[in-house]
């Protein structure tokens, strides 16, 4: 763990991943995220206080890549209202692009808008279904967000809706340019006498990684992605979640 200069944040160093010659896959996308070994994933634990995230380097880079191009030449993203969020009393412009996927039926509120699920793209099907086959939970849902660079942005908030099912874990998959990605206690950003000195952690976001964000994380903890003028590469990460069906649907 290395101590950053500036105050109370911790940085949490990268996994190193050796890609050996035997790890390299030729085939057809499909056929190489069938070929991913889970038993080999190499877990890093993240705790602190109500902090509780699993770390690791899912895909090899070479079928990271390979899904990354194939999601860049497929994917849609929301435009005009889908593509605003209701924050301090007015309408702003997302400054990333969204697109969702999910079951029939099903969409995610955030931000005073509420985000329809489209159709799940057939290779998307099978990354849900290996990332369950990680958790051993069931994803409806998955938000596509898609960074053109290091200008656009995902300012601090919670995954704390209503609607979101609070004890499966937010799953989220990292493709392109890595990226900070920084948690804060809900604590140390208060002011005043309830302010408490807590450090935020620091996580680099490696292309072909996977995040898992356990209870009581999204409760306690806030998360962004912050500028970094020093990226120039494109980002996708796909955070798959379990939302809730409301009565009737």
């Amino acid at each position: 763990m290395i101590l950053d200069s500036r105050p109370f944040l911790i940085i949490l160093p990268k996994i190193s991943m050796e890609v050996e010659c035997s790890s390299m896959c030729t085939g057809s996308l499909e056929a190489c995220l069938d070929k991913v070994e889970l038993e080999q994933l190499k877990w890093r634990k993240i705790s602190a206080e109500g902090l509780d995230l699993g770390y690791t380097i899912l895909l090899p880079p070479s079928v990271a890549s390979q899904l990354l191009e194939h999601l860049e030449s497929n994917l849609d993203y929301f435009s005009g209202d889908l593509a605003k969020v209701y924050v301090y009393g007015k309408w702003h412009p997302i400054p990333r692009q969204q697109v969702a996927f999910g079951d029939s039926g099903m969409s995610y509120k955030f931000s005073g808008n509420t985000v329809p699920a489209m159709m799940w793209p057939p290779i998307l099907l099978r990354v849900r279904d290996l990332i369950s086959e990680i958790t051993g939970y069931y994803y409806n849902f998955v938000l596509v967000n898609r960074y053109k660079n290091g200008t656009d942005y995902i300012a601090e908030h919670r995954d704390d809706e209503k609607d979101l099912d609070p004890v499966v874990p937010i799953a989220s998959l990292s493709l392109g340019q890595a990226r900070d990605f920084v948690f804060k206690h809900r604590d140390a950003r208060k002011s005043g006498p309830e302010k408490k000195d807590i450090s935020s952690v620091k996580l680099l976001l490696e292309h072909g990684s996977l995040l898992l964000m356990n209870p009581p994380t999204n409760k306690l903890w806030f998360h962004s992605l912050p500028r970094r003028k020093n990226c120039h590469g494109v980002r996708l990460n796909l955070t798959f979640r379990k939302v809730l069906k409301t009565p009737g649907t």
